[in-house]
């Protein structure tokens, strides 16, 4: 008596034949044994989505984080995963909480949330050199979710703030360089051509025009404005002084020179 079984493209049958293997896996396709004398266990090669279950874990600098991941894998030698172990899922699951727990204690806050692909590749790596005897191949660990306390979030949302106001701060200051910088240049072009400073004037008095204002205000330099005022005064003074004086009438009313 022969018995048929088909095996799937993704399977593959490992024969046993009076309770041991019977060469090396069978499939896909059809298969043929001998009742009785052999039975088969289907081990599937597809890859396999295995979730890790949130860990609570206290970091190098002593903060108490919850963290999930995920894990892939799938099965490269059949034999071996029927044989040298009992439940490949629930092994990989175990192993797989206890690597997590180690690798991201090893690390300090910032690190776990800033080198989560650092710490994936650890974790992928530990967990394929412990399931390779299994014959079950760790393709990718991907860290789900970081939890951390709510007065922790707190903590870091005051940091960033913080961080963004110094940013801001040093931005500002300099652009205050770089404009005092500016005005200095402009100072010395506008001292060594005094031509510049009047241009600037007019192109002040133009742009206060735009607005339609009733009352403008024409800006000129100050010391300039005095010492122009103090040489009219003085040029006024000097003129009347060189003017002759005016005749006067004496009591009878004849004219006498000065």
């Amino acid at each position: 008596m022969i018995a048929f079984f088909v095996i799937k493209q993704y399977e593959r049958a490992v024969v046993f034949r009076l309770g041991k293997v019977d060469g090396p896996a069978r499939g896909p396709g059809l298969i043929l044994i001998a009742p009785f004398v052999q039975r088969i266990n289907r081990v599937s090669l597809r890859i396999v989505t295995l979730p890790i279950e949130s860990q609570g874990i206290i970091t190098k600098d002593n903060v108490s984080i919850d963290v999930s991941a995920v894990a892939y894998y799938r099965v490269k030698d059949p034999v071996r995963a029927v044989v040298a172990i009992e439940s490949v899922e629930e092994a990989i699951g175990q192993i797989a909480q206890t690597t997590l727990r180690a690798v991201v204690g090893r690390h300090t806050l910032d690190e776990t949330l800033s080198e989560t692909d650092v710490i994936n590749q650890n974790i992928r790596e530990i967990l394929d050199v412990q399931t390779e005897e299994w014959g079950v191949e760790v393709t990718i660990v991907e860290l789900r979710d970081i939890q951390l306390p709510e007065n922790l979030k707190r903590v870091i949302a005051r940091q960033a703030e913080a961080e963004r106001e110094k940013r801001a701060k040093i931005i500002a200051a300099q652009g205050e360089a770089l404009a005092a910088g500016e005005l200095a240049a402009a100072a010395d072009v506008m001292m060594a051509h005094p031509l510049a400073l009047q241009l600037r004037n007019l192109q002040t008095l133009v742009e206060v025009a735009v607005d339609k204002n009733s009352t403008v205000v024409f800006p000129a330099p100050l010391m300039s404005t005095i010492a122009e005022l103090g040489a009219f005064l003085e040029r006024e003074s000097k003129t009347a002084s060189e003017l002759p004086a005016a005749p006067t009438r004496s009591r009878n009313g004849d004219l006498v020179a000065p």
